[in-house]
């Protein structure tokens, strides 16, 4: 299912997130920051976040029985969903509130030194866990845009970890501006401020995170690449007439069903039409491993349903 990239990128935004989340609710604690207060539950939020995202990879690792023959790969799907909901109502919902109460009720602030020494330690990190993210989604990248690739994946963990990482840097400069600037105009709101950005920055990248999912979730199909690929196999044999655009249909990241019509040629005996489906499915296979179920209809009548050892 996930790349051990993506796994490897997760364990490491596990360890990093709750060790700076334990820091910065103390550096809290100590200076009263509204802003830092905001990141420590930031962290919070990414560490159990990163958990969900583990669980959600192990069940979708389960074997195919009789309540799901498809497997259980849109576990992962739902999992990161639950995510994308989590950063929003927690991440986003709670710093937004707790900027807007901050600005209404400004606190006086103690001396920031605590704030910028746990703030370039997070950073130091965090850095690294994005690091381990973005080594992560390149490996499955490749040469298509950033964007793109984002909308075809069909692994949203890939994604997911480096987009926290991301959010949680950004937030982290937006925490040290609030703070700095607040000390030095003497303006205790900016650091409330701040806090609002950072809940804006998180619902931002929870609703990337849940769009991307929904739309895993109810159903997508294979890329337009590999569909066309699946054509050029079909047609390619002498004995076919006729098919029609494939239908596919992704139950996990590296689990495609696929449904394909074919007309064959007239004459042919119900030997030779064995032979030839027997062909174009390990051609299929050979071509796209990730296909696991492959239900063939041949001239209207469904010929067979296989699924791949």
């Amino acid at each position: 299912m996930a790349t051990s990239g993506s796994k490897l990128a997760i364990y490491g935004a596990i360890v990093g997130n709750f060790l700076i989340a334990v820091t910065k609710f103390i550096a809290a604690g100590i200076t009263g920051s509204s802003a830092m207060l905001t990141e420590g539950i930031h962290s919070m939020v990414d560490t159990g976040n990163g958990w969900l995202l583990l669980y959600g990879i192990k069940r979708s690792e389960q074997s195919a029985d009789e309540r799901h023959p498809f497997g259980y790969g849109p576990e992962l799907y739902f999992w990161t969903l639950i995510v994308g909901i989590l950063i929003f109502g927690l991440g986003g919902g709670i710093s937004i509130y707790e900027g807007i109460q901050h600005v209404l009720h400004p606190g006086e602030l103690s001396d920031p030194t605590v704030n910028y020494i746990v703030l370039g330690l997070a950073v130091v990190f965090e850095a690294g866990a994005w690091y381990l993210a973005l080594k992560g989604f390149l490996e499955v990248k490749g040469t298509k845009p950033f964007w793109r690739s984002v909308r075809e994946s069909k692994d949203p963990t890939t994604f997911a970890v480096l987009f926290e990482d991301s959010a949680a840097l950004a937030g982290l400069v937006v925490a040290f501006l609030g703070i700095f600037f607040g000390h030095m105009f003497d303006m205790p709101v900016l650091d409330g401020a701040a806090s609002i950005v950072i809940g804006f920055i998180l619902a931002g990248v929870a609703f990337v995170l849940i769009y991307e999912s929904h739309g895993l979730l109810i159903g997508e199909s294979a890329s337009p690449a590999m569909v066309r690929s699946i054509m050029e196999i079909v047609k390619n044999y002498d004995g076919v007439e006729q098919t029609r655009r494939p239908l596919t249909l992704h139950f996990g990241p590296n689990q495609i069903l696929l449904a394909l019509e074919v007309n064959f040629r007239d004459g042919l005996s119900t030997d030779q039409v064995e032979e030839l489906i027997d062909s174009i499915e390990k051609a299929i296979r050979s071509a796209h491993p990730e296909i696991r179920h492959i239900f063939l209809e041949a001239d209207k009548i469904l010929v067979r349903n296989r699924k791949s050892d």
